[in-house]
């Protein structure tokens, strides 16, 4: 597991003094944090998907990874170097800003309709485009409150099978999706709602904490 650094602790410390109904949660966050370190150093991506308000979760993540969330994101300098020569590129220069690569997967409507009218197994368009997505370097993200999504569940077993990282955040019950994830991260809650505001403050958490350890400045 990666050692914290101390912006990281001070993200995940406040999570837990804000949220202290969290706290089963912890380990499991640090776990993906490590998964996440280790994607990213090796250049990997994080695949995301749910359903509903899991799906607006899905994309919500990748949004706040792609750029900057609470901190400074400056280019390489190499790559700002590179982009200065191209057309357009000092003014790219000057306000691009570094991205943590995130795809919410389902968002590529053609992919998806043709899936869903051309094969007679339901609920695969996820797994079709986690199969022409994913690298064994990634992490794949599952959401769903009952963690009985079966396009979630499909799309983790093929990352599984391109011995991708799988991760399932869920409700208490954890469901099929926990049962087969590498990390099973299982929110308290009684209802749909409950759960799905705990899976905010988890992934706000687990976001800042990735953008911390890769970019310590913060925005003023």
């Amino acid at each position: 597991m990666t050692k914290l650094n101390a912006l990281e602790q001070e993200i995940l410390d406040g999570m837990f003094a804000r949220r202290p109904e969290l706290s089963d949660c912890v380990q499991d966050i640090l776990a993906l944090h490590g998964a996440l370190v280790k994607m990213y150093d090796a250049g990997g991506k994080l695949l995301l998907c749910g359903n509903g308000g899991s799906n607006a979760d899905a994309m919500h993540i990748a949004g706040e990874l792609c750029k900057s969330f609470e901190r400074l994101r400056p280019l390489p300098s190499g790559f700002a170097q590179a982009l200065a020569k191209q057309p357009m590129g000092d003014d790219l220069v000057k306000h691009l800003e570094a991205g943590l690569a995130a795809i919410p997967l389902g968002f590529n409507g053609s992919l998806k309709t043709a899936v869903e009218n051309d094969s007679p197994l339901r609920d695969m368009a996820y797994a079709q485009e986690t199969v022409a997505l994913v690298k064994p370097e990634d992490v794949l993200i599952g959401i769903s409150t009952s963690g009985n999504a079966r396009n979630c569940l499909m799309a983790m077993s093929v990352a599984k099978a391109a011995d991708a990282t799988t991760v399932s955040l869920t409700g208490p019950k954890g469901g099929k999706m926990a049962e087969a994830a590498d990390i099973a991260i299982k929110a308290p809650g009684t209802s749909v709602k409950v759960i799905q505001e705990a899976h905010l403050v988890i992934y706000h958490t687990f976001c800042a904490m990735i953008e911390a350890h890769y970019f310590p400045d913060m925005r003023t």
